[in-house]
């Protein structure tokens, strides 16, 4: 009876360090998921020392009964042996299965560690892939950021070279257009200015003809040809001067020629200058019958004028002498005014 009730307490002896090692397994394989390698390392001498532990135990608690019942009973010793030994077996054989299910958990935490690195390696790989793409994609956005900018930019400087350039083509039209209305101006005031010269031009052309029509009837004029009494008077004066200025060239001419030959029969004395003296007043005597004989010349002009009824016309401004210079002053051809001038 005592080995009856000994052997479920060697179960329990048994099974107890098993409990324990398999309430301790999960434990360990939670404490160290991160480092797997270390856990399945300490986890053979957990398992071991289970076994020593349980080991002693078996011994102690069958040895003892087996002493025992060898004391009572031969036969009752064999079948404790036979017993103990299927026990034992059975404890072997848990052990075996104990074993096998920790190599197996072992197995299962190295592959699950295996595939969390494999798990974490690939998502560092993925991590590394999306920050490498995302590098290259914060980088193709910063070049294409730039092109725009570069093209931004390009596009600004077009439109301001545009602006500028449409500013100065706008500021050479506004001066074309300025020069161009300068010269219609111009042009203008010039077409302006000659027809205010072809009239003033056309005016004095008028002025001139009419002036020169006046002094065409004035050139022919006869101021006196109405008053024939008096171109008879003047006739009659002219005549009378002429007769009196060829005596005066007859006087003239012969005391030149006695001078000439008073010379030529009496000797002067060249030292003194008589000789000199005597031709220097010769020569006076031949200028004054000179101008005789002209003042003839002018009385013939005038008596044909008288003949013609133009005498008393000045010659200068083709106006009417007076009627008392003519009468007093013989013969004359201008008037008071123009022989002033003169």
């Amino acid at each position: 009876m005592a080995t009856a009730k000994k052997a479920p307490a060697k179960k329990a002896a048994a099974k107890a360090p098993a409990k324990k090692a398999a309430a301790k397994a999960p434990v360990k394989k939670s404490a160290a998921k991160a480092p797997a390698k270390k856990v399945v390392a300490k986890k053979a001498p957990a398992k071991k020392v289970a076994a020593k532990k349980a080991a002693p135990a078996k011994k102690s608690a069958t040895k003892a009964p087996a002493k025992k019942a060898v004391a009572k009973s031969p036969a009752l010793s064999a079948a404790a042996k036979e017993k103990e030994a299927r026990a034992r077996a059975a404890a072997k054989a848990k052990a075996a299965a104990e074993k096998a299910k920790q190599q197996a958990a072992a197995k299962a935490a190295k592959d699950k560690e295996a595939k969390a690195r494999a798990a974490a390696k690939a998502k560092a790989a993925a991590e590394k892939a999306k920050q490498q793409a995302a590098a290259k994609a914060a980088k193709e956005k910063a070049a294409r950021d730039k092109a725009a900018a570069k093209e931004k930019e390009i596009q600004r400087k077009a439109r301001e070279k545009a602006a500028a350039e449409a500013k100065k083509q706008k500021e050479i039209d506004a001066k074309r257009k300025a020069i161009e209305a300068e010269k219609l101006r111009k042009l203008k005031e010039q077409e302006r200015r000659d027809a205010e010269e072809r009239k003033r031009q056309e005016r004095r052309e008028a002025e001139e003809r009419k002036r020169q029509e006046a002094l065409e009837r004035k050139m022919h004029s006869k101021p006196y040809a109405n008053d024939e009494a008096f171109l008879a008077e003047l006739k009659e004066l002219l005549l009378e001067a002429k007769q009196q200025t060829m005596a005066q060239v007859a006087v003239a001419d012969s005391e030149a020629d006695e001078m000439l030959v008073d010379r030529e029969r009496l000797e002067y004395d060249d030292e003194d200058g008589s000789s000199v003296a005597s031709d220097i007043q010769r020569d006076q005597v031949k200028e004054f019958a000179a101008a005789l004989r002209l003042k003839i010349d002018e009385i013939d002009v005038a008596l044909a004028r008288v003949a013609d009824g133009s005498y008393g016309r000045c010659d200068e401004c083709y106006e009417a002498i007076t009627k008392p210079r003519l009468q007093f002053q013989l013969p004359v051809f201008t008037c008071v005014s123009c022989r002033a001038a003169v």
